[in-house]
């Protein structure tokens, strides 16, 4: 009997991280669903953007109140969370703060000062965070696409870090040989005396249920993270470091698209030639995208990595003005809708079946993507270098090329440079004529 703490901790540690770990294949597979891109080139650029805007968190400041806060729970949490593996030591072998008796007491002490002072820091951050978004009520948090779930998993995340850190605040302040050593203790001794009526036994108690209901809580936000747009935690990283290196405004080229106009400026190529052998049975590419599988690996992995802080639709100039368009939609119907698609393929024993629906239409309407200026105000606000462009140009792509559905504007342009080469109903003979005028 005297192992079954221990036993029972392995099975729930083994629980908490094979559920985790059954997750992260999942969200792996359904990025995998995309199509390929390469994302080889500027290493050195690519791994300088992941130090400072993942890491350094440059871009989050630019809100100065918002991102300093943000920064104290990053920090906050990420630094908090090393004591996990004094617990999982601890919870495994039997022992009692592993760590005191393996590091010279004050070097302890400072380590679970820093945590204790960092705690305070997060519930207070944490706070002012919910205020924000429930009293104060800040517009970006208050859009259509922010009902329900979205609103409501903002806070759930709030709740979530609230507890743990007071679950490890008052962990060390019940904690008789913590307190009793008086070092490190620097905020838990102010919570300790709210325990004096305590018999030891009570204070054990108390000690064991704090540490048992802050490992499990951890273990549950750690599976928490999958369902949630805080899944950005793990995603930031290889976001921002498969983001896109080149100049802002600069869109790719499709190769088949590229291919026929050299074909066509080629003065030495025959028209008549026969294609090459084989090529009659291959399935013509699709131009652009109408569903999450026609998008890129890059820009699945944005859709999960999107944190719904609004900061790309407060900026963008199309919204601002009462268009329906809202770059964090984008990013969430996307995300919603590679859910869907994988909750299908689980369904089906591992094959996508046809659901009739797709992202254009079902999610995103043609209204949305014409809205958008193509002016990169949401790529640059992004702390996280997520591109909405990049899926807008897409679907954008799959209306005009495939469907004709462009604008009643957009086609009347094309049609006046395919016949004059500028986009005004002038004739190149006539251009001059403004200036007898």
């Amino acid at each position: 009997m005297a192992y079954l703490p221990n036993i029972i901790f392995a099975v729930i540690l083994l629980m908490g991280v094979g559920f985790f770990a059954r997750n992260v294949q999942k969200l792996i597979r359904n990025i995998k669903l995309g199509q390929d891109v390469d994302a080889s080139d500027n290493k050195s650029e690519r791994w300088k953007n992941t130090i400072n805007i993942a890491l350094g968190q440059s871009k989050m400041v630019k809100r100065p109140v918002s991102g300093f806060l943000h920064v104290i729970v990053y920090v906050g949490f990420i630094i908090i969370n090393i004591e996990v593996l004094e617990i999982i030591i601890d919870g495994l072998f039997g022992t009692h703060r592993i760590g005191q008796e393996l590091l010279p007491t004050a070097l302890y002490g400072f380590l679970i000062g820093s945590f204790e002072i960092l705690a305070v820091l997060v519930l207070v951050s944490v706070t002012v965070f919910w205020i924000r978004r429930n009293v104060i009520k800040i517009k970006r948090f208050l859009s259509s696409e922010m009902k329900g779930w979205p609103k409501s998993d903002g806070n759930i995340i709030l709740y979530f870090e609230v507890v743990l850190m007071g679950l490890f605040l008052i962990m060390n302040a019940t904690d008789t040989v913590f307190q009793g050593a008086n070092s490190g203790n620097v905020i838990s001794q102010f919570i300790a005396p709210l325990f004096n009526g305590f018999s030891i036994e009570a204070l054990h108690t108390v000690e064991r249920i704090a540490w048992w209901l802050h490992i499990v809580g951890i273990l549950t936000f750690l599976n928490y993270l999958y369902f949630s747009k805080h899944l950005h935690i793990l995603l930031a990283f290889p976001n921002v470091y498969y983001g896109s290196v080149s100049p802002k405004g600069k869109f790719n080229n499709l190769d088949a698209v590229t291919a026929e106009v050299k074909l066509m400026m080629d003065p030495d190529a025959d028209p008549f030639a026969a294609p090459p052998e084989g090529a009659e049975d291959e399935v013509p590419a699709k131009f652009g995208a109408s569903d999450v599988m026609d998008l890129t690996k890059i820009q699945l992995l944005n859709a999960y990595t999107c944190t719904e802080c609004g900061r790309c639709t407060s900026e963008c100039p199309a919204n601002l003005t009462g268009k329906k368009l809202s770059p964090r939609k984008i990013m969430m119907d996307t995300r919603d809708r590679l859910e869907e698609v994988g909750k299908n393929i689980d369904a089906n024993n591992g094959e996508f079946k046809d659901d009739g629906k797709q992202l254009l239409g079902d999610y995103i309407t043609n209204e949305e993507l014409w809205a958008c200026t193509t002016c990169n105000a949401c790529v640059e606000a992004c702390p996280v270098s997520i591109n909405p462009l990049s899926i807008i140009m897409d679907m954008r792509r799959y209306l005009v090329m495939e469907q004709s559905a462009a604008p009643t504007e957009l086609n009347t342009m094309m049609t006046n440079i395919e016949n004059n080469g500028a986009p005004w109903p002038y004739n190149q003979m006539d251009r001059l004529n403004w200036k007898d005028e």
